[in-house]
């Protein structure tokens, strides 16, 4: 028997689009059901000033296939040579949405993240004298910090002193992967997190049992199952502090599948079915529209869409393998189990 659900058309809080030939394959995976997103700005340059998301904005307005409705909610990539004034009036114009900090080396293209965090200060004061959030990619990079905790020691060592240090400053902990992040921005004002579809379905074993499986390696990198069944908690569990950031981050195979693979875990194609599957397990389909098209709208204090989709439950969806793209084939995310949902 079919079942539908219908919701309000939701949005991606954290999304990477690349540029290009790469832009131009992957952009419509979003668009088709997305609205809106948080657009990543590490580029090669990464994008830094006003002026260079304005023009990355033009970019992706002009890839994007003619009938396809989608807007894109620009950041800024936080240096320490970021110019506050430079920041102020491109929220003030509309033109960005959230500034990024990306701690350096923490991930693709992070090369330009903070070292010095007393450097970033006043952009940081700035941001939180006129609402403008901060999304952090949550992990330190000394060495001496194995990889698997570097979500937790970045909490004690760096995200809870710059937030005492700025009150008032909004902050998003993006991709969360860890009971320590939950815990920590529940217990925060002020303060959304973003959970992936990614994490809510892999563990560390995935990405090691049985051979090295590159497609499901990213950055933060899959943990313990105790902290995958966390962030499912809370996923499903109603809590207006989380809501979806896919961190879909398109690579061509032959970067993926190489002596030195890069991370990321494309899942803009079917982020919809993958959710719907874990809410039902949860028994929490009636909060699956919180979670992808409420709770973020709220924290970003913009309206949640009009439009609606729906998911029917059927036969399972014969997704593509991978997506071809100018640049070359990129693998879609495997769930590892049948997707019954589609959007219709």
């Amino acid at each position: 028997m079919t079942q539908t659900l219908t919701l309000r058309r939701p949005d991606d809080w954290h999304l990477h689009l690349r540029d290009g030939a790469m832009l131009a394959g992957v952009l419509p995976e979003t668009a088709r059901h997305f609205a809106r997103a948080i657009i990543m700005p590490n580029l090669v340059p990464p994008v830094v000033t006003g002026a260079q998301a304005a023009a990355y904005r033009g970019r992706i307005l002009a890839a994007l296939p003619e009938g396809m409705a989608f807007e894109p909610l620009m950041t800024l990539y936080l240096t320490e040579e970021t110019d506050p004034d430079d920041v102020a009036a491109a929220a003030q114009s509309g033109l960005v949405t959230a500034v990024k900090l990306y701690p350096a080396g923490a991930t693709t293209n992070s090369a330009s993240g903070v070292q010095d965090f007393d450097k970033v200060r006043p952009v940081l004061e700035k941001m939180a004298e006129i609402g403008l959030p901060l999304c952090v990619h949550g992990e330190v990079t000394t060495p001496e910090v194995d990889i698997f905790d570097r979500e937790a020691v970045f909490i004690e060592r760096v995200l809870d002193p710059v937030r005492k240090a700025t009150p008032g400053l909004r902050v998003v902990m993006e991709h969360i992967t860890t009971a320590n992040g939950i815990d920590y921005v529940k217990s925060q004002d002020d303060m959304g997190g973003t959970i992936t579809a990614h994490h809510l379905v892999i563990n560390r074993n995935h990405i090691l049992v049985g051979g090295i499986h590159p497609h499901y390696y990213c950055l933060p990198v899959a943990k313990r199952e105790e902290h995958r069944q966390a962030l499912v908690a809370a996923a499903t569990g109603g809590d207006a502090h989380f809501f979806l950031g896919t961190d879909s981050a398109p690579h061509t195979d032959a970067n993926k599948q190489s002596a030195c693979g890069c991370a990321g875990c494309f899942t803009a194609t079917n982020t919809m079915s993958v959710l719907a599957e874990v809410f039902e397990r949860e028994g929490a389909l009636d909060r699956l529209e919180g979670f992808a098209s409420l709770n973020g709208p709220a924290f970003y204090r913009l309206p949640a869409n009009e439009d609606r989709i729906t998911l029917e439950k059927g036969a399972p969806v014969a997704y593509p393998a991978r997506i071809e793209t100018g640049e070359g084939p990129v693998t879609v995310f495997d769930p590892g189990f049948p997707l019954h949902w589609r959007v219709v």
